[in-house]
């Protein structure tokens, strides 16, 4: 009678090829190409030129590490991220952690929808609150993919989207006349004043989201159907890895191709320090063919992101209160408030600022759990982390928490 390994590797044979498993670390990836990066990318470029490019580089480094602890997490132990925080917590704890999470998930769905509707108005003219509303259809038809057909299909859509955001944010660069000199002089660690240290800590410490941080663990897990002792553990790691460093190469070539496009094209011309600035400067720079494909990237952005946004909401709530409801259900109710933003007539680049520091007050509470747990031998067993990788992600995690506090301090000292 076959034992488990042997069922195991009969239900892995179809899949032969390591790039077969890819696609939970591409979806996660969105949240690294979202409308606040757009913005974040944009201001810098205008501003400083290839000034802080490195910061980009730097931050895709440590989101490459984040990220695949997260996965690990995920496909060793067969639970989420949530999960295992909520196990650990007594049941008013537990509360007021999905009370803080659920917080970060609101303003992830509030920047994502944001930006979609600003691609909407850009585009067509589109109302503000109209295009929120039409945003948030779209994603409640891509969640139903989800929720019918399965993740695989879902993964399928998101790449696209992805693919549609790379060129968006990247077909400028044919025309735009970089200074690839000065941009590998930007890949040199420095600063000029104050402002671009606080516009480093935004880029660098908003980076790592805390929602893309506690999906990944469910993505992974979904995705191959991870099982405690499983002998497939080794190979899924192996191409978990690869899936983690090509998703993460491409959010940050594409960030890193916004920051370049905005110092060659935008660089002191007045009103970039907006998206809707930054995409009528584009238009009167290059063309208005870069400027469509630009709103169009950015359309994708925001689809994709709330989508997946959306998504993390849904893991969150079921690992730490334990109960489940519909994706599109839950899609419906989060999109109220950024709605009710739109009709106020917010500011859309204010509320995005705004979103980026609410999101970093919660990435302490995943990232410090996820760099315990994956270094904990009676939570990874034989595959807990190194003692080198602990190191490394110890000052990692430190480093992010470190930058937040700072961009949450200096921000509300205006």
């Amino acid at each position: 009678m076959p034992n488990t390994a042997d069922r195991v590797r009969k239900s892995a044979a179809p899949e032969r090829g390591l790039w077969r498993l890819f696609g939970p670390a591409f979806v996660a990836a969105v949240a690294y190409v979202d409308p606040g990066n757009v913005a974040a990318n944009l201001t810098a470029g205008a501003s400083y030129g290839y000034l802080l490019l490195w910061v980009l580089v730097a931050a895709n480094a440590m989101a490459v590490l984040i990220q695949y602890l997260s996965a690990k997490l995920g496909l060793v132990t067969g639970r989420t991220l949530p999960q295992l925080i909520g196990e650990r917590l007594g049941r008013g704890s537990r509360r007021a952690f999905w009370v803080q999470a659920e917080v970060v998930a609101a303003a992830t769905d509030i920047a994502e929808v944001i930006g979609g509707a600003l691609a909407l108005n850009l585009l067509f003219g589109v109302p503000l609150p109209v295009g929120g509303l039409i945003v948030g259809t779209v994603s409640m038809g891509l969640l139903a993919v989800h929720s019918r057909r399965g993740q695989r299909p879902f993964e399928f859509v998101i790449i696209g989207l992805l693919a549609v955001i790379a060129v968006g944010f990247t077909a400028g660069l044919f025309v735009a006349p970089v200074d690839w000199q000065a941009a590998a002089a930007g890949l040199v660690p420095r600063f000029d004043g104050a402002q671009t240290v606080l516009l480093a800590a935004s880029m660098l410490g908003a980076t790592v989201m805390p929602h893309a941080i506690y999906l990944h663990s469910a993505l992974a897990r979904d995705r191959h159907r991870a099982t405690p002792g499983s002998a497939a553990t080794p190979r899924l790691l192996r191409a978990t890895r690869l899936d983690v460093g090509w998703s993460m190469a491409a959010a940050g070539a594409v960030n890193i191709a916004m920051l370049l496009l905005a110092a060659a094209s935008l660089r002191g011309v007045d009103g970039t320090d907006s998206i809707e600035g930054a995409h009528a400067a584009l238009s009167s720079e290059l063309g208005p063919a870069v400027g469509t494909i630009f709103a169009v990237g950015l359309l994708a952005s925001g689809l994709a992101a709330t989508s997946v946004g959306a998504h993390a909401g849904a893991v969150i709530m079921e690992g730490l209160l334990m109960r489940r409801i519909p994706l599109v259900a839950r899609r419906a109710v989060t999109l109220v408030p950024a709605v009710i933003l739109l009709a106020a007539g917010v500011d859309p680049t204010w509320a995005l600022v705004v979103s980026q520091v609410v999101l970093s007050l919660g990435i302490p509470c995943a990232l410090i759990p996820l760099v315990r747990f994956t270094a904990l031998g009676s939570v990874l067993g034989a595959y807990a982390n190194r003692r080198a990788t602990t190191v490394l992600a110890v000052a990692v995690a430190a480093l992010i928490v470190a930058l937040n506090v700072a961009l949450i301090v200096i921000t509300l000292a205006g």
